[in-house]
């Protein structure tokens, strides 16, 4: 829906040069801009839809992303560049896992990719994945794209319930301290703060100017009904636990963490 929106200009419309009041030397500058910024969010659009789909993966979209979310989780908590987040993850309280988020800028940025949110029970227990969505906009010097594949280690309270069943804004939402983190010596620097939670990176690709700061994390609700049923919440997949399924990529998930 919001992507048609975005199509057919109803955002860009909203901030118009005459809406806005602008002299003609400003408004020609200021359409400018905006049009590269309109072209952004359609190109992260495209490849977040694109990155979804696979004429030669079986199983359904949810399930398609259940299983990149494995293969990406397992093959960061081996890697030794990310030493950090393999310490975390066993004693995290969630783990969210973006296995293809999606950047692309000049000036104006955006960013977007679909995610798994697991969380751990007293008994250490996980629970079957909740299906989010993590996007955002920015605005500087920023130039490029980059893919990434993104862990985030949830180490509070606070932040599992931060997240579950609404939208959450990185880094300015219910005071929420994040540790944004790389590889190697970075990430062993970082984590010398104290944070809600620590997002961990593996990317390709060229960009400059860019953090996780003013994402959004939102529960995909249609992935969630689609395997768990219609009356499914993130809250009856993550803490009640009574939404449950008989899929095996679901299954070998839950089986893969730490």
């Amino acid at each position: 829906m919001w992507f048609k929106r975005l199509r057919n200009n109803e955002f860009t419309d909203i901030f118009s040069p005459d809406a806005l009041n602008l002299t003609s030397s400003r408004a020609k500058a200021y359409k400018m801009l905006m049009k590269h910024a309109r072209f952004t969010l359609i190109l992260v659009a495209l490849l977040a839809l694109g990155s979804c789909r696979s004429s030669g993966e079986l199983g359904s979209e949810p399930e398609q992303l259940a299983d990149k979310s494995r293969l990406s989780l397992q093959s960061m908590l081996a890697d030794k560049q990310y030493s950090g987040l393999l310490d975390l993850s066993t004693r995290a309280k969630a783990i969210i896992v973006a296995p293809n988020l999606l950047r692309a800028a000049f000036f104006f940025g955006g960013r977007g990719g679909n995610a798994v949110m697991l969380v751990r029970d007293e008994n250490g227990k996980w629970s079957n994945p909740a299906y989010y969505t993590i996007g955002g906009v920015s605005w500087g010097l920023q130039f490029g794209g980059q893919s990434s594949e993104l862990v985030i280690a949830v180490m509070t309270d606070k932040g599992v319930k931060a997240i579950i069943n609404r939208e959450v804004t990185l880094g300015a939402d219910a005071g929420l301290a994040v540790g944004e983190l790389g590889g190697g010596a970075n990430a062993s620097t970082g984590m010398g703060m104290k944070a809600d939670m620590y997002a961990f990176a593996r990317s390709e690709g060229l960009f400059v100017g860019i953090s996780l700061e003013g994402s959004v994390i939102a529960p995909r609700e249609t992935w969630n009904q689609q395997i768990y049923g219609e009356s499914t919440t993130p809250e009856s997949i993550l803490v009640d636990r009574s939404s449950t399924s008989d899929s095996k990529t679901i299954a070998d998930l839950v089986a893969a963490m730490p």
